[in-house]
């Protein structure tokens, strides 16, 4: 659901629950197997979320054409950061885009020879990365109710795709990335900062949607991936631009064996 890098938004101050849909488990991505129980009950307006997510993603994918916004290789500094991050998990094992939306940051991964797939709530979304990367592996899915392996990854993603999750979920879904990352295996999250949570009422050349931006400080997003069990390893602070507010890329490694 990577759709929230641009400030042609409506935006409200707002603050219930808002979330994404359960998964649909694919069998080509046999890291999901069911280990975990479903980490909290649905909300309510999950499926607005979802259906928000289906109707831009026609216009995000042709944002992303069009501007290079979205795509990490118009921006240097995410691009090293994700290079960085590809570098060390490349050796450990298969990487898992969770909101890969159209797929963009998948198919770039893939380029450089990681084993990686994606998964995404919007069956739009989907679409749109299996049309345009069908090299890549993608399945309809939530980051709520991925059930994944233990020590089955080398590398998860959260890269601006985390931030829909309540303040009492995400860390649920942190604690399930760090028990499916190998020793050594990297989660990498990239997000809003603020201190607000903003109800979202329109994307992308006048779209009408209904989610909620759940914004953090890096330094509570710390605290969260440290007690999931990750240690830091990187730490970026990225200014507002023109296109966006400001944002955090952070980087946390499972240590123990």
């Amino acid at each position: 659901m990577r759709v929230a890098k641009s400030s042609s938004q409506s935006t409200t101050p707002f603050s219930p629950s808002v979330s994404i849909e359960p998964i649909e488990v694919s069998a080509a991505i046999s890291i999901l197997t069911g280990m975990y129980p479903r980490p909290t009950p649905r909300p309510a307006d999950l499926d607005m979320v979802r259906e928000s997510y289906d109707r831009v993603a026609d216009n995000y994918v042709e944002m992303v054409a069009t501007t290079g916004i979205g795509d990490i290789r118009t921006h240097p500094w995410l691009k090293a950061a994700m290079d960085a991050f590809a570098g060390t998990v490349a050796p450990i094992g298969p990487v898992l885009d969770v909101g890969c939306g159209p797929g963009t940051v998948t198919a770039y991964l893939a380029e450089r020879g990681i084993e990686v797939s994606g998964v995404d709530l919007s069956s739009r979304m989907i679409e749109h990365a299996r049309r345009l990367h069908p090299h890549c592996t993608f399945t309809v899915g939530s980051a709520i109710d991925l059930e994944l392996r233990a020590a089955s990854l080398g590398g998860v993603l959260g890269w601006w795709s985390l931030f829909n999750l309540p303040r009492n979920v995400l860390p649920t879904v942190l604690a399930s990335f760090a028990a499916a990352l190998r020793p050594g295996g990297q989660l990498i999250i990239a997000t809003h900062v603020g201190d607000d949570d903003v109800e979202r009422t329109e994307a992308y050349n006048g779209v009408p949607v209904q989610w909620t931006t759940y914004q953090w400080q890096p330094e509570q997003l710390i605290v969260l991936v440290q007690r999931a069990g990750l240690r830091p390893v990187a730490d970026l602070r990225l200014p507002a631009d023109q296109t966006s507010g400001p944002a955090a890329v952070l980087v946390a490694q499972r240590d123990d064996a």
